[in-house]
This record gives C-alpha cells, sequence and structure tokens, in this order.
C-alpha cells in the first residue's frame, strides 16, 4: 500500500518547528504567525534553500518524486499557496513578496492556537479548483518567474527581458545529495512575444490634417519613431524616421496648406516617441509644440483637455504599461470601461479642448499594435469564464487557444513581473 498522503497543516507545523527549511520559521512565542520565503524563480540572487518548502511538500503530497518525475517549481510553488489558502484557520496577513531584499509572505493562524490539526484541517489539499479569491491569486502566481526589466544602460531603449536561467542544483530534504535541474526553466509567456518582438515595437501611425486623414503606415520601430516633416530630417539622431505627408497633395485650400506646411517645417529634428522599460517616453526636437493625451482609438477626448505637453529637449513619459494591463484585468473581470492604448499628438496647435479636434491643422495618432491585440483577444474572450476561450495568433508561432482564465493569469503575471 502507498503512503497516506500527510494533511499540509500539520506537516507545515512540524516543518517550522523543525527548522530546517530556509526562511521558514514562526514569529512569535505562540506560534500563530511564521513566514515562507517568496522569491521569484529567476532572480538574479535567488539560491536552492529559496524554495525548499514548496520542494518539500511536493515530495510530501506525492506530486513529486526525484529522479523520477521533472522539476516544476512554478507548480509546486502555486500548489503550495493553494493548500494553504484553502484552509479557514489560516489568513495571509503580510505579503511581502516584492520586498527586494527579502521576499516573503507573513501567514496567521485565526484560531486560539496551532491546536489539534485532525479536528480543524478538514478541508481538502487536492489541486483541484479553488475559490475565486484562490483562482485571483493563481493569476499572480501562474507563470511568476518570468521577469521583465528595465532596458540596460547600453543599446536601443525598450523592455530587456532576463535571460532564463535555473539553479544548478535543487536541494531535496529528504537526499543528503542535491539534485541536478537541468529542466526548472518554466513554460514562456507567449504574451512576452507580444509586447517584446526582439526588442522591437510596431506603431500604426495615422495622420489628420484638419480632420481629413492623409497618412497612415504601420513600421517596426527599432529606438522608436520620430515624426519628421522632411525627408531630409536630421538622420544622425536615433528612431525611425516617419515623415508626414506634403499637404499640397490632398489639401485644396491653399490658406490651410500654408499653415501645415509651417507646422511640418518647424518640426525639426522631429517628435521622438519611444519605449524604455515600461513607459512610452516623448521629446519635442524642434520648435512646433506639441500636446498629447491618450484617448479612444476612434477620436481623441477633447472634452477633458491634454494629458501635457511633449518636453523640448527633454524626455516626458507619455504612457504606462503597468496600469493599461492593471485595467485590461479589470475588464476581463466586467469592468464596463476598457483601457486605452492610443496617443494623440497635437502639433504646432494648443490642445482642442471643448473644441473640435478636426478644425486642428496637424493631429497624429499612434498606436501600439501590441496593445491593440491585447485588448482584442480580451474582448474575443467575454467575461472571465473557462468556458470561453481567446485564439492568440502571433507571428512565427502556431495560434494557441487560451481560456479567459489562463489569459488573465499571464496578463496578471506581467504585472506581478513588470518593475512599475
Amino acid at each position: 500500500m502507498g503512503t497516506q498522503k500527510p494533511r499540509i497543516l500539520p506537516w507545515l507545523v512540524s516543518q517550522l518547528d523543525l527548522g530546517q527549511l530556509e526562511g521558514v520559521a514562526w514569529l512569535d512565542e505562540s506560534r500563530k504567525r511564521f513566514r515562507i520565503p517568496w522569491k521569484h524563480g529567476l532572480r538574479q540572487d535567488a539560491q536552492q534553500e529559496d524554495f525548499g518548502i514548496f520542494q518539500a511538500w511536493a515530495e510530501a503530497s506525492g506530486a513529486y518524486t526525484p529522479g523520477k518525475d521533472k522539476p516544476d517549481l512554478p507548480t509546486w510553488k502555486r500548489n503550495f499557496r493553494s493548500a494553504l489558502n484553502r484552509k479557514e484557520v489560516l489568513r495571509l496577513a503580510e505579503d511581502r513578496s516584492k520586498d527586494p531584499h527579502d521576499p516573503h509572505k507573513i501567514y496567521e493562524f485565526v484560531s486560539t492556537g496551532t491546536g489539534d490539526f485532525s479536528q480543524v484541517d478538514t478541508s481538502p489539499d487536492t489541486s483541484g479548483g479553488g475559490s475565486t479569491s484562490d483562482t485571483q491569486e493563481d493569476i499572480l502566481e501562474l507563470l511568476n518567474d518570468m521577469i521583465l526589466a528595465p532596458a540596460p544602460d547600453t543599446g536601443p531603449p525598450g523592455l530587456g527581458v532576463v535571460p532564463e536561467h535555473c539553479s544548478q542544483l535543487l536541494l531535496s530534504p529528504n537526499l543528503e545529495n542535491p539534485m541536478p535541474c537541468p529542466n526548472l526553466a518554466p513554460p514562456e509567456n507567449p504574451l512576452k512575444r507580444l509586447l517584446v518582438p526582439e526588442e522591437q515595437w510596431e506603431y500604426e501611425v495615422t495622420a489628420f490634417y484638419r480632420g481629413r486623414q492623409v497618412f497612415q503606415k504601420t513600421k517596426f520601430c527599432p529606438g522608436g519613431l520620430r515624426l519628421v516633416g522632411s525627408e531630409a530630417g536630421d538622420r544622425t539622431v536615433p528612431g525611425q524616421p516617419i515623415t508626414l505627408p506634403d499637404p499640397g497633395v490632398s489639401l485644396t485650400d491653399r490658406g490651410v496648406v500654408g499653415y501645415v506646411k509651417r507646422v511640418l517645417s518647424c518640426l525639426g529634428g522631429g517628435l521622438a516617441l519611444w519605449r524604455s522599460g515600461q513607459r512610452l517616453w516623448a521629446r519635442r526636437l524642434g520648435h512646433s509644440h506639441a500636446y498629447w493625451a491618450v484617448g479612444e482609438e476612434l477620436f481623441p477626448d477633447n472634452g477633458h483637455g491634454h494629458d501635457g505637453e511633449v518636453p523640448k529637449d527633454n524626455d516626458g513619459v507619455v504612457f504606462d504599461l503597468g496600469p493599461f494591463v492593471a485595467e485590461l484585468i479589470s475588464f476581463m473581470e466586467g469592468s464596463r470601461r476598457s483601457p486605452r492604448y492610443t496617443l494623440w499628438f497635437c502639433i504646432g496647435e494648443s490642445w482642442p479642448q471643448d473644441k473640435p479636434w478636426v478644425k486642428r491643422l496637424v493631429m497624429v495618432k499612434v498606436v501600439p499594435t501590441c496593445l491593440r491585440a491585447l485588448l482584442d483577444m480580451a474582448r474575443s474572450g467575454g467575461a472571465s469564464s473557462l468556458e470561453n476561450t481567446i485564439d492568440l495568433h502571433i507571428s512565427n508561432s502556431h495560434p494557441l487557444s487560451l481560456t479567459s482564465d489562463q489569459y488573465k493569469a499571464y496578463l496578471q503575471d506581467l504585472v506581478e513581473d513588470m518593475d512599475f
């Protein structure tokens, strides 16, 4: 007969009492509060000991047999946390998993003490579906070892990805010798390829002269883009130049043509837009002032005014990925307002607050196509339900079908791991 699977609370208390697992310890003499190390698997300072509790429970529960099963750190960690969440006598007191020096979580027994677990530990330890709150934490933990970090100082600006690696050895509490772990790398988050396609972002740029669309182009822009008014613009400035068209080709009013030409001629080195870290930045390199706002894709929201003026010869943030992804998750959970991702620029004139935007000489719309794709996938999946699926199509890959909950999990993983 096989060994009976232990109940997690008596087992955990015994581990706390033994004090042999790194970072797993009681925090008070009454044995009500305890800490569990909660470090991301790909942190540069990650050590085997940081994940000993997760592997120990995987072995004790029969989910993992060293030498037989393939190590799966993300699953061990997720199952351990889910098992704790199903215990009514426990609560998460403090979440310090983002502490840069000592990431951990503090749990607390809400009963009078650790007591007799044969009486209080009656809920199942199965790895099946949990409660709604448990599902939300699954979102936070599903791919917790993907780390998105700001780009290094050298090279083109953009989102750098910490290379995948795994610890050379994974300690087994039941073995004297540590077991090699060459295959601990987690599965790739498919959304990473949307946000970081070879350190390039694709932008759809649309220009309007007096409300008339005169230009639209979609381009991959290594190092960002620059809106310029002439092919003869300064090519020593970084960024892919996007030349706005001659207004004389599309406009008939000579007066308007002259004004637009003057705005374009004053763009100088251009209006630069690029991504660095988790944000989009803009800088004005010429004399034409530019105001920006994040709005709907079909039209700018001119009712509340602009979000800011693009600074001249200085970098200014115009978009933050953190709030976008957070709002996208809220949208999938039932929020009526979908996140906005379209940047509108009014060049050469003040922002058309409470006035028709179609009266402005030069308006430019910039859409990061990967953000549009993320929202389109969220819309196709509908409300949060395992019955709804999202077909993810990424260049150079096969279509991938995800449930809405899986898609939310990938999204929330970006929120947890991005440096906002």
